[in-house]
C-alpha cells in the first residue's frame, strides 16, 4: 500500500516548478518511516520471542571440577596408595651379634614373598631387628626413620616369655611397644625367643596375638637360624600384611560393604512347623553383649545396624535323608543352594536400609519333628561342626536341633533357646562373618613352614585384622569413587542438556575433598582415619552418580531441539525476514527519489 505523500495532486502545476521531473525515478516528499516502523516492530517482536523461547528452555549446570576428577583418577592409577608399617624383630637368647645379618636376610625373605609389588594396600615398611644375647645385652639395628620406636633391652626374659596364659604374654609384648604406632604407621613385632627346656624336646611354638604382636618360643632356634627367619618373614607378609589369607589381597568389590558404606545385619529364628515346638531367643542380650563390640570396631569401615525377626512356616526348599549309621537326617553340600526357601522365608524386611545399604542375613533354622535331628553332611562324609553354611554376599545358615527331637502333645509351649546354645550360634555367626570378609574362621594359620595359633579377639577381629581390613577398603573405596566420579564428568561432558544442580556440584566436591583426606591420612598411617574418610568419598561420589534429578530426566542434544523444533519457527522466520528485506530495499529507494528530486530543484 503506497503512502498518500507518493502522490502528485494532477490538478498541481508542475511545470513551473520541476520542468523535467520524472515520476518513475523522483518524489517530491520525503518517504514515511510508518510502514519501516511497523515491520521493524514485527521483526523485533519476533527476535524476541524467540530469545524469550531460548530462555526458558535453558538448562542449569552447576560447574563440576572436571580437571579435579581427571588429576584424581590419573594419581590412583599411576601411583598405587601404600601405607607406612613398621616391623620390628626381636631375637631373645641369641648368642649371635650381628643384626644387620638378621635385618638383611628377613628384608630379602619379605621381598621374596611380596615380589616388591607396589599394589596398593601394601605397606611401605621399615624394619628394625633387635638381638639379645642369653646375658641380656642388645645390639641393634634400626630403620633409617627416627620416628621408630626401640626395644627396652632386658624387658623380655628368655624363660618368662611364652609362660602362663597366651592372652597375659599378648598383654605384656603390647606394653613393651606401648604408643609406639604414630607417624611411621602400625607396629608389627614379632619376638623369637630361645629357650632352654628341660626336657629337651625341640617343640615349637608359633602364635600371633590379637593385638599387632606374636612370638616364636622354642628350643634350638639358633641351630635352625634359616627356618627362623623365614617365619619372620612370612608372619610379617602372610599374616600382618595379607591377614592370613592364601591370596595377596582381599578384594573390595567381595567385602559385604554397600556403595553407601552401611551394612544391615538382619538376624532371623525361623521355626520349620510351629506345630511341633515354637522357639524364642533373647535377641537383646546377643545384642548387646556379642554383636555391639563388633559393630563398634568395624565403625571405621562401615555403618552397621543390627535387627532381628522371629518367622513360623519355613520350611527349607531342599530335602533330607534319614541315615541309619547317624541316626539322624542329613542334607549334603550339594543341596545348600536349594536349602533356602525364597517364596517362604521373608528376611527381607529391613525398613532402615537404603537402596544402596547391604543386607547380610543370618537364619537360625529349627528342623520340623518330622526331620529333626538335622545335619549337614561334609563331601568327606563327616559331620560339619557347625552344622551351618556361608552364601557370600548374602549371609549364613546356621541348623539348630533342640536338644529332644520329641513333638509337644498337645499344643506346642513356647521355648527359649538357653543363653549357652545361644554364646555357640553367636560364636558361629561370627565365624561366619569373618568369612564372609575374607578372613578364615578358624583359630589357626597353617603354611608350609608350620602353623600359626590365632588368639581369638572378643570383637570378632583381631586389630592386625583390623588394619588389613582398613588398608584393603581404604584403596577400594578411593578406586571406586574415582570410577563413579570419572563415569559422571564424562556423562555430564558428552550430554551439555544434562541439569546439574548445585547439590550435585556440592557432593562432588566434598567427595573430592574426602578422597584427598583419605589418602593424607594414609601417607601418615592413620589406619581407621583413611577408611573413614575413603568410605564418605565413596558414599558421596554415588550419591552424586545416582542424583534423582539425573535419573528422572530424558537428555537429548541441541540437533534434537533443531529437528524438533525448526518445523514450526523456519517457515515463519522466513517470511519475516523476507517481508523487512523488501520493506528496507523499498524504503531505500524511496528515499533514493526523494533526494534525486532534491538535488534537481537545487540544480533549477
Amino acid at each position: 500500500m503506497e503512502e498518500t505523500s507518493d502522490r502528485l495532486n494532477p490538478t498541481t502545476d508542475t511545470s513551473g516548478l520541476m520542468p523535467e521531473f520524472d515520476p518513475k525515478t523522483m518524489r517530491s516528499s520525503k518517504p514515511g518511516l510508518k510502514r519501516l516502523f511497523i515491520t521493524a516492530i514485527v521483526l523485533s517482536s519476533f527476535l524476541l520471542g524467540l530469545l524469550f523461547l531460548w530462555k526458558s528452555v535453558e538448562i542449569y549446570r552447576s560447574p563440576l571440577p572436571f580437571n579435579d576428577i581427571d588429576s584424581l583418577s590419573d594419581q590412583i592409577e599411576s601411583t598405587p596408595l601404600r601405607f607406612p608399617c613398621s616391623f620390628h624383630a626381636v631375637f631373645v637368647g641369641f648368642r649371635s651379634t650381628d643384626p644387620d645379618k638378621f635385618r638383611s636376610e628377613i628384608q630379602d625373605g619379605i621381598n621374596q614373598l611380596t615380589h616388591q609389588s607396589s599394589q596398593c594396600g601394601s605397606c611401605n615398611f621399615s624394619l628394625s631387628v633387635t638381638v639379645q644375647n642369653p646375658d641380656d645385652h642388645c645390639s641393634k639395628a634400626l630403620a633409617s626413620d627416627p620416628s621408630t620406636c626401640s626395644y627396652r633391652c632386658g624387658v623380655i626374659k628368655r624363660n618368662v616369655l611364652g609362660v602362663g596364659l597366651e592372652d597375659s604374654v599378648d598383654e605384656s609384648l603390647n606394653d613393651v611397644f606401648s604408643g609406639c604406632s604414630g607417624d611411621s604407621g602400625k607396629l608389627y613385632s614379632v619376638f623369637v625367643v630361645n629357650r632352654e627346656n628341660a626336657d629337651g624336646k625341640d617343640e615349637v611354638k608359633a602364635v600371633v596375638g590379637k593385638r599387632r604382636h606374636a612370638w616364636i618360643v622354642g628350643n634350638g632356634l639358633e641351630e635352625r637360624y634359616g627356618d627362623v627367619v623365614a617365619r619372620v618373614s612370612e608372619i610379617f607378609v602372610k599374616v600382618f600384611m595379607n591377614g592370613g589369607r592364601e591370596e595377596d589381597s582381599i578384594h573390595g568389590e567381595f567385602m559385604p560393604v554397600g556403595s553407601d558404606g552401611r551394612i544391615v545385619l538382619s538376624f532371623s529364628l525361623l521355626n520349620s512347623n510351629p506345630r511341633d515346638w515354637v522357639y524364642d531367643w533373647d535377641f537383646q542380650r546377643i545384642d548387646e553383649s556379642f554383636l555391639a563390640p563388633v559393630t563398634k570396631a568395624l565403625a571405621p569401615i562401615a555403618n552397621i545396624s543390627v535387627e532381628s525377626q522371629v518367622l513360623y512356616h519355613t520350611p527349607k526348599s531342599s530335602f533330607s535323608s534319614w541315615d541309619e549309621k547317624l541316626q539322624s537326617y542329613i542334607f549334603r553340600t550339594s543341596d545348600l543352594p536349594f536349602f533356602v526357601n525364597s517364596n517362604e522365608w521373608h528376611l527381607d524386611t529391613s525398613a532402615g536400609a537404603s537402596g544402596r545399604s547391604k543386607i547380610l542375613q543370618f537364619v537360625v533354622y529349627i528342623p520340623s519333628g518330622k526331620e529333626c535331628p538335622l545335619h549337614l553332611q561334609l563331601p568327606n562324609g563327616e559331620i560339619s561342626k557347625t552344622n551351618g553354611f556361608i552364601s557370600p554376599m548374602w549371609g549364613g545358615v546356621i541348623v539348630w536341633n533342640p536338644r529332644n527331637c520329641d513333638k509337644d502333645s498337645g499344643s506346642p509351649s513356647r521355648n527359649t533357646i538357653s543363653p549357652q546354645d545361644l554364646e555357640q550360634i553367636v560364636e558361629v555367626f561370627l565365624g561366619q562373618f569373618r568369612q564372609l570378609f575374607g578372613f578364615k574362621s578358624e583359630a589357626i594359620y597353617t603354611s608350609g613352614l608350620g602353623a600359626y595359633q590365632i588368639l581369638p579377639s572378643k570383637k570378632g577381629f583381631t586389630e592386625w585384622e583390623l588394619d588389613v581390613l582398613s588398608r584393603k577398603h581404604t584403596c577400594f573405596n578411593l578406586h571406586s569413587c574415582s570410577t563413579t566420579l570419572g563415569s559422571l564428568s564424562r556423562l555430564v561432558q558428552s550430554l551439555p542438556r544434562m541439569i546439574i544442580k548445585d547439590e550435585i556440584g556440592e557432593q562432588v566436591k566434598y567427595s573430592l575433598k574426602a578422597a584427598k583426606l583419605a589418602q593424607s591420612n594414609a601417607s601418615l598411617g592413620g589406619y581407621s582415619y583413611s577408611a573413614s574418610s575413603s568410605r564418605k568419598a565413596r558414599s558421596l561420589a554415588e550419591d552424586a552418580f545416582f542424583h534423582p534429578s539425573i535419573m528422572s530426566v530424558s537428555y537429548f542434544s541441541y540437533e534434537h531441539c533443531f529437528a524438533v523444533y525448526s518445523p514450526f519457527f523456519l517457515p515463519v522466520l522466513g517470511h519475516v525476514f523476507l517481508a523487512a528485506w523488501r520493506e528496507w530495499r523499498r524504503y531505500k529507494q524511496e528515499k533514493a527519489k526523494y533526494l534525486t528530486w532534491l538535488t534537481r530543484k537545487k540544480t533549477a
